[in-house]
């Protein structure tokens, strides 16, 4: 794994434009904490590479010069330190977005680098579980503990990603405050973006089903999942019961946890839903997220859009 360089190597004027650009993705894109600091590392690593090939420490004016083997050199630096091609093709996507915007600012033209293709990733599809794998997996989960209360945990939270389409980390974040749930529950999600999610009377029973057998008492400001001394439940803890219980039931290791969230969407779909609500539902802020989601291909995306659209002749 690549090291990211710390933020004194880089001029004064460098590294002041570097946090600028980020305070603006933050506050103007909405970009979560996680993403601002992956975004910082992936503009350090470049700056630091090209100070070091070109023999001076990069400055706003001189990126001016970049050309495209400089991007290229850089990616294959990259390369032969250990980046799979999907983090190398997200660390380029940051590094253009900030050369964009620096140049913008300094009033030079970078298109001519920036046009270098970055590395072909493979698309990884989804594979969503099928109706029967995952009402054997849910009824396997109620069982597959030695301590029942903790066996009632799994299934409320394996219940509470596929009925709600929720992530692990936002069914791990629920609290005392968000219980009881109601007929929808207040999520926030990736960026601090809030959606609102219905709740089936299923995955709040199963809650409450946990709750009756939880050694420990819930309060407003504690996780309702608890692990088994008390503390927060961790998603490993989930993934190590999945990998259990795909073992026992043969399923491939695609059936993970977020694995899911995925069969949400595509169940839901398959049922008719309309793709831009699932979209709301999973908290998507693109569309085409969702169609890689559900496996939609494009001729079926164009029949939704046809038969749900107001001139496209579906319907009002």
């Amino acid at each position: 794994m690549t090291k990211t360089p710390p933020a004194l190597a880089l001029a004064p004027a460098m590294s002041a434009a570097v946090q600028e650009w980020l305070g603006i993705e933050a506050a103007a894109r909405d970009r979560s904490h996680h993403t601002i600091r992956a975004y910082q590392g992936d503009v350090l690593s470049f700056l630091s590479f090209i100070g070091e090939y070109h023999g001076s420490p990069a400055l706003p004016a001189g990126l001016s010069t970049l050309r495209q083997g400089d991007i290229r050199a850089f990616a294959a630096a990259q390369r032969q330190d250990g980046l799979s091609p999907r983090s190398l093709a997200r660390r380029l996507s940051a590094v253009r977005s900030f050369l964009r915007w620096l140049s913008d600012r300094q009033g030079y033209d970078l298109s001519a680098a920036l046009s270098t293709r970055g590395p072909r990733v493979p698309k990884g599809l989804p594979r969503p579980l099928d109706r029967d794998q995952t009402r054997d997996l849910l009824a396997l989960a109620e069982h597959n503990h030695d301590e029942p209360w903790i066996a009632a945990r799994d299934t409320a939270v394996l219940t509470l990603l596929y009925g709600c389409g929720l992530r692990i980390s936002e069914a791990l974040g629920l609290t005392g405050a968000d219980w009881p749930f109601g007929d929808a529950l207040t999520i926030r999600g990736k960026g601090g973006k809030e959606r609102r999610v219905p709740m089936l009377p299923v995955a709040a029973q199963a809650v409450a089903d946990y709750l009756r057998l939880c050694p420990y008492p819930l309060a407003a400001e504690q996780p309702i999942f608890r692990g088994k001394r008390g503390g927060p439940l961790r998603p490993a803890l989930i993934n190590m019961a999945m990998v259990r219980m795909r073992h026992q039931l043969g399923l491939p290791p695609s059936a993970t946890p977020h694995a899911l969230r995925h069969s949400f969407a595509t169940h839901l779909l398959a049922a008719g839903g309309d793709l831009r609500s699932i979209q709301e539902l999973l908290g998507h802020a693109s569309l085409a997220t969702t169609q890689i989601y559900t496996g939609v291909d494009d001729a079926r995306l164009v029949e939704i859009h046809r038969n749900a659209h107001p001139r496209g002749g579906g319907g009002g």
